[in-house]
């Protein structure tokens, strides 16, 4: 008797898992430069999605890399930078580098949707640092409309939502990364220009300590704090334009 029900409890659980596998699951995939390396996406990000969709209904995919401009993502970008002789990325980076990290991600976006049926994608974005460094704002906003385009038509779906972590306010007078307060426009005017496009704002997230336990104060990067309410605005942001889409 007792091992009849063992068995009985077990295909309970394999049938619960089993409809879990089959329904529609929402995708977040998750890039850019170094605040979003830095992001632990497991400590808040991931549990407030879990909790609001169930563990086993969200698929999370991310792929970032520090200190890198839109380019390496914007596979484009050789056209746009042929207005400015001045600018010659593939010198610099190398001839595959233009579009190689978006590559990277879309590969990686591919394997983890292999037999999945999705429900929503998200796509959320922390960049723009380095474009504001090497004075790259007047390419910026089509590097942001033309990578969502990427992947809206890599991934087939024109119902993509879209988040923008505005960059910080380190430079808001423009002393080294003179194009600082152009990129924050730019991220804001792309992200309030469609329904399913927002932002979320990072300006009190970057006073504290940082994960090497130093005192920061505007720095460029987050705190440990910091990074832990990025990822609950990003979660919270994803949460509201799904349900807002949806409906």
């Amino acid at each position: 008797m007792h091992s009849q029900i063992i068995k009985f409890l077990v295909l309970i659980i394999f049938f619960i898992s089993s409809c879990s596998e089959n329904k529609k699951k929402h995708l977040f995939i998750l890039s850019g430069q170094s605040n979003m390396v830095l992001l632990n996406e497991k400590e808040t990000f991931i549990p407030m999605l879990e909790k609001k969709f169930g563990k086993n209904m969200i698929l999370v995919v991310k792929d970032a890399k520090g200190g890198e401009p839109i380019r390496r993502w914007y596979k484009k970008w050789n056209e746009k930078s042929k207005e400015n002789n001045n600018l010659n990325p593939i010198n610099e980076y190398g001839k595959d580098s233009i579009g190689n990290l978006y590559d990277k991600l879309i590969t990686k976006v591919k394997k983890t949707t292999i037999d999945k049926k999705i429900e929503s994608i998200s796509f959320i974005w922390m960049q723009g640092e380095k474009d504001a460094r090497e004075n790259l704002a007047q390419y910026y906003e089509k590097g942001l409309f033309g990578l969502y385009d990427q992947l809206s038509k890599d991934l087939k779906r024109e119902n993509i939502n879209f988040i923008i972590g505005r960059i910080n306010d380190f430079d808001l007078i423009n002393l080294n990364y003179k194009h600082w307060t152009k990129i924050r426009e730019i991220q804001v005017k792309v992200a309030e220009s469609n329904d399913k496009f927002s932002w979320i704002n990072t300006d009190d997230l970057n006073d504290g300590y940082n994960k090497k336990g130093d005192s920061i104060n505007n720095d460029v990067h987050m705190s440990v704090e910091g990074y832990k309410t990025l990822g609950k605005r990003f979660a919270e942001k994803a949460i509201e334009l799904i349900i807002n889409n949806n409906n």
